[in-house]
C-alpha cells in the first residue's frame, strides 16, 4: 500500500460527524449550514443541453475535450478577466471538476526523485491542496490567514529555505473559509517568488463568480498576470468550476488554465489518469460557460440572503461580510468545537468548527475559534439558521 495514505487526516466533515455523535438535538427542524454544496436551481438551459446531447454517453470523450468546449471557456476568460487572447488549443483543458483537478496538478508538478520538496498551503485551506501535496510524496508548508492580517496570505514570509524546496504553491481567491480576494499586490509578489524559485501557482478560483457588486467582479490570476505584462501566465494555472456558479456540483466540470507548457503535462497525465469528459456533460458545460444571464441571478439570490444574515449576527459576533464566496467566517466567543457541538445541541444548526479547516503552523492554529457558515440553504432556513446562532451567541 501507499505509505503516504497515512500521512492523511480525516475530512473536515468526518471530524464533524465524530463531534456531533451521540448530541441529542433540540426538537427543531434541522437547518445545515456546514457543507458548501449549492442548493439553488440548475438552470433549465443546462438541464435542456445535458438532455439534447445523450448521444454522447454513446462514445469515448477525448481527455483535451472538444474544440467547441475549449472555445467557450477560453471566450468566458477573456470576456470576464479583460484578457487579450486565450489559446483554446493550448492554454484551456475541461476537467470533471476542480477538486480532481487541484488534486492532480500536483501529482504532475512535484519530482518524486526530490525527498524535500514542499507544497505552500494557504491555512485555512481546502484539504485537497494538502492531500494532493502528500500523496505525490511532498512535504507541507501553511501560510498562515490571520484576522489581525485581514487574512492576507503573506507568501512572503515563508523562509528561504522553505521557498528554495517549493514546487508547487495553491492560492484561493476568493478564499475559503475568508471570503478574501487577493488584490494584485499580492499577486505581483506571489509572481516574483514563483520566478524566484521556479515553482508553479495553483490558483483556485471555484468561488469566482459569486460576490456582491455587479461593477467590482473579483480580480483573477489570470488577470493580474496580465495586468503585470506576464504574456503566456508564466509558471501559473487557474482552475475553474460551474458547481458554485452555475449550481451544477453534480455535473463535475470545471477546466484549468494558464501556462501551455504546464498544461502540456497536466494532459499527459490526465490521460493516463482516465479523467475524459463525457460529451453529454461537455455540452452542457458549453451552454452554461456562454451564458450569464442564470450567474448574475444566482449572485441576486446569494446577496439577498448576506444582506438579511449579516446584521443579524454581527450584533452579538464578530464577522464580515466576504469579499466573495458564500460563507460567513465567524469569530466565536467559545473554543469553535464547543460553540459548534452545543450550538447543534441547542438549536439544531451545524455549522463547521474553523479548526478542522487548518493546521496549527507557527504555534497557532488561525481556525481556532471560528466557525464557518455556508448560507446555502433556501432564504427562509438561512435566516433562521442564523437567527438561532445569534440566539445562542448572545446566551453565551
Amino acid at each position: 500500500m501507499n505509505p503516504n495514505l497515512a500521512r492523511l487526516q480525516p475530512y473536515p466533515f468526518e471530524k464533524l460527524r465524530r463531534l456531533l455523535e451521540g448530541v441529542a438535538p433540540a426538537p427543531l427542524p434541522h437547518v445545515n449550514l456546514s457543507i458548501g454544496e449549492p442548493k439553488h436551481a440548475t438552470p433549465k438551459l443546462i438541464k435542456q443541453a445535458l438532455v439534447a446531447h445523450l448521444d454522447g454517453l454513446a462514445v469515448y470523450p477525448a481527455t483535451l475535450g472538444s474544440p467547441s468546449l475549449r472555445e467557450a471557456i477560453a471566450a468566458w476568460l477573456e470576456r470576464r478577466y479583460h484578457l487579450p487572447r486565450v489559446d483554446p488549443a493550448q492554454e484551456v483543458l475541461p476537467v470533471n471538476g476542480s477538486r480532481e483537478a487541484l488534486f492532480a496538478i500536483a501529482q504532475t508538478v512535484i519530482d518524486p526523485s526530490r525527498g524535500d520538496a514542499v507544497v505552500l498551503c494557504p491555512n485555512p485551506f481546502y484539504q485537497i491542496y494538502e492531500g494532493a501535496a502528500l500523496l505525490a510524496g511532498a512535504g507541507t508548508h501553511y501560510v498562515n490567514l490571520l484576522r489581525e492580517r485581514e487574512f492576507v496570505p503573506n507568501y512572503g514570509g515563508v523562509p528561504e529555505h522553505v521557498l528554495a524546496r517549493t514546487q508547487l504553491a495553491y492560492a484561493c481567491s476568493p478564499g475559503n473559509p475568508t471570503g478574501k480576494v487577493m488584490t494584485l499586490d499580492e499577486w505581483e509578489r506571489l509572481f516574483a517568488l514563483a520566478d524566484r524559485h521556479g515553482f508553479v501557482i495553483a490558483a483556485d478560483e471555484c468561488y469566482s463568480e459569486l460576490y456582491f457588486d455587479e461593477s467590482q467582479p473579483p480580480l483573477g490570476a489570470l488577470e493580474a498576470a496580465h495586468r503585470l505584462g506576464r504574456t503566456g501566465f508564466p509558471r501559473l494555472v487557474v482552475f475553474g468550476s460551474l458547481s458554485k456558479r452555475s449550481n451544477v456540483p453534480g455535473m463535475r466540470s470545471g477546466f484549468v488554465a494558464g501556462d501551455a507548457s504546464v498544461l502540456a503535462r497536466f494532459l499527459l497525465y490526465r490521460t493516463y489518469h482516465g479523467s475524459a469528459m463525457s460529451l453529454t456533460v461537455q455540452a452542457a458545460s458549453e451552454a452554461a460557460w456562454r451564458d450569464e444571464a442564470h450567474v448574475v441571478e444566482n449572485r441576486r439570490l446569494y446577496a439577498r440572503k448576506f444582506d438579511a444574515a449579516l446584521p443579524l449576527i454581527r450584533a452579538p459576533l464578530t464577522t464580515e461580510m466576504p469579499e466573495g464566496g458564500f460563507y460567513f467566517w465567524i469569530r466565536t466567543p467559545i473554543d469553535d468545537t464547543d460553540f459548534a457541538r452545543e450550538l447543534f445541541r441547542t438549536q439544531h444548526v451545524t455549522v463547521l468548527p474553523g479548526s478542522f479547516l487548518a493546521r496549527e503552523a507557527g504555534g497557532v492554529n488561525p481556525g481556532a475559534n471560528h466557525v464557518r457558515v455556508a448560507l446555502v440553504a433556501p432564504f427562509a432556513e438561512c435566516v433562521e439558521g442564523v437567527r438561532r446562532i445569534a440566539a445562542f451567541a448572545a446566551a453565551l
